[in-house]
């Protein structure tokens, strides 16, 4: 069966960050607050009405218990729980009802890349010895892995709909569609009849996509950054497609992890 469709709607995050020097550019990958790692993530929906009715039921159903009452994340005025489920702040029993809800459904796609800061580091030092004047910009990695990402997720459908959680102003708005135009031409032949692609940005207390995607990036930097794969297990059936960018252990472009081969804490021993 084909997987065509007239639309398709994909919610974007990340996960961990892109930073590599200090103010002092001195190189701070691993410190305390900086991640080893930068992963890029994208879930496709089927039943996106049916997601939003769960989630908000479930949000109301935990403030609305005694147990988390006066918990600082519970209330309003923090503007974390109690507005959108976000995996980092929310409560360890909050965090198990959401894996339990988005484990439960079977209309989710997720794919992802993930990127090891170390070898962007060597990129960059490789890029200064043949120009004097480059500098390493943060958003330059964030959008790699954006024409990563989307290679060949821009072509079964006639329009797709991409909601990105919100970064910096309009302008990183345009320039993210840019960068999709450019992974869309490079996949498929310029002269074909080109989708439309339609790139908003938005904050996941807005949009429950947004908050979904963050738990399934959640539980993947969490086996890459600690090594930690019980979150990952339990929703490893919805990941359709995990590339670890700089392991080259068995392939030059890097491993790709699907239903034919697992990402497991096993798998990335001697990497992480």
């Amino acid at each position: 069966m084909s997987e065509f469709t007239s639309n398709k709607v994909y919610f974007v995050d990340e996960a961990g960050d892109t930073t590599i020097f200090n103010k002092k550019g001195r190189v701070i990958i691993g410190n305390e607050g900086v991640s080893r790692f930068f992963i890029l993530g994208l879930l496709e929906i089927g039943d996106l009405n049916s997601l939003n009715m769960q989630l908000n039921s479930l949000r109301a159903n935990l403030l609305s218990d005694p147990y988390f009452k006066g918990v600082p994340s519970m209330q309003p005025g923090n503007k974390k729980t109690a507005l959108s489920f976000h995996a980092k702040d929310d409560l360890p029993e909050v965090r198990r009802e959401v894996f339990n809800l988005l484990r439960n459904r079977d209309d989710f796609r997720f794919f992802a890349v993930v990127a090891d800061k170390y070898s962007t580091l060597d990129y960059i030092r490789s890029r200064e010895t043949q120009d004097w004047s480059y500098r390493y910009k943060q958003d330059e990695a964030y959008d790699f892995l954006v024409r990563r990402l989307f290679k060949e997720r821009l072509h079964k459908a006639e329009e797709f709909r991409i909601m990105f959680a919100k970064r910096g102003s309009k302008e990183r708005t345009k320039i993210l569609k840019q960068q999709l135009e450019i992974a869309r031409r490079r996949f498929r032949n310029a002269s074909e009849d080109a989708p439309l692609i339609d790139v908003e940005s938005g904050l996941s207390r807005n949009y429950p996509g947004l908050q979904a995607v963050d738990y399934f990036l959640w539980a993947l930097q969490r086996l890459f950054e600690r090594a930690e794969d019980r979150f990952l297990i339990p929703l490893w059936k919805h990941y359709k497609l995990v590339i670890d960018l700089n392991d080259y252990t068995n392939h030059k472009y890097g491993e790709y992890y699907n239903k034919k081969n697992p990402l497991t804490r096993e798998k990335l021993e001697g990497r992480i």
